[in-house]
């Protein structure tokens, strides 16, 4: 049985989506979760609640602003003195159609990689720093099927965004295991979540499960349960690696 006893993990995004369903994982398995948040502190709270309040701890940031993604990272470290594992989830997937103006389109291209990519490259960067003093620790980034395939031309920064992150995680695992610090990348297909719940309004979740040879979509805890393998260091020379949930749409 996989075990996470005593280890603290950081998980952005962790208050909805895959990111909740992790926190459900790691405090089941004997973790302990700093769960951040953007804007919805009542889903946070809720889930605080849901799994225990003294197995969790609270961390706001808007992950647009350099500072607060600092400051996030500062934070988590203090409520237990060490973070042993960072999960990189949070995201957007919003349309930046090529059609738009060039200061609409370049707005959009600059919040999508702050968001996906960039700050997950501040938070790699301080969990590196942090885990060369600790003695090591692991990196998690989720990325998405549309890092290896690329997206449509409306999403065509998601696709670069995602890409970008599963490079930064190579990077990490080539340079750093010798130091103990493991990194990888999960890369999901279309996952049951909120922020899917527009495109399956508009396309018909039959006709998305379709894309499929599974014929159905992904759903969180399959992602969780994912995540929280690799965060317990049972395989630790699988460091590198990219795991996809893409229901064998995606054979590599």
């Amino acid at each position: 049985m996989l075990k996470l006893d005593g280890k603290v993990v950081l998980v952005t995004g962790g208050s909805r989506g895959i990111g909740a369903a992790t926190v459900r994982r790691i405090v089941e398995l004997g973790g302990l979760a700093v769960i951040h948040y953007g804007s919805n502190a009542q889903a946070a709270e809720a889930l605080a609640q849901e799994v225990g309040p003294d197995k969790v701890h609270l961390c706001q940031a808007n992950l647009l602003s350099p500072e607060e993604t600092e400051v996030l990272w500062d934070a988590a470290v203090a409520w237990q003195g060490r973070i042993d594992v960072l999960v990189n989830n949070a995201g957007v997937y919003e349309q930046c159609p090529i059609e738009w103006n060039t200061e609409e389109w370049l707005a959009g291209w600059d919040r999508t990689m702050r968001i996906n990519l960039l700050s997950a490259a501040q938070l790699c960067r301080r969990a590196v720093q942090h885990f060369r003093n600790i003695g090591g620790g692991i990196l998690i980034n989720v990325a998405s099927r549309a890092g290896h395939r690329g997206d449509s031309l409306d999403h065509l920064q998601y696709g670069a965004s995602k890409a970008g992150m599963l490079a930064l995680n190579r990077t990490i695992a080539r340079d750093c295991a010798s130091e103990n610090i493991l990194a990888y990348g999960i890369a999901p297909g279309f996952v049951k979540t909120d922020m899917v719940d527009r495109i399956i309004e508009s396309h018909g979740l039959e006709k998305m499960a379709e894309m499929y040879p599974t014929r159905r979509i992904t759903t969180p805890d399959e992602v969780a349960a994912v995540a929280v393998f690799l965060a317990s260091g049972v395989a630790p020379q699988t460091t590198g690696n990219t795991i996809d949930l893409s229901g064998a749409a995606d054979v590599r």
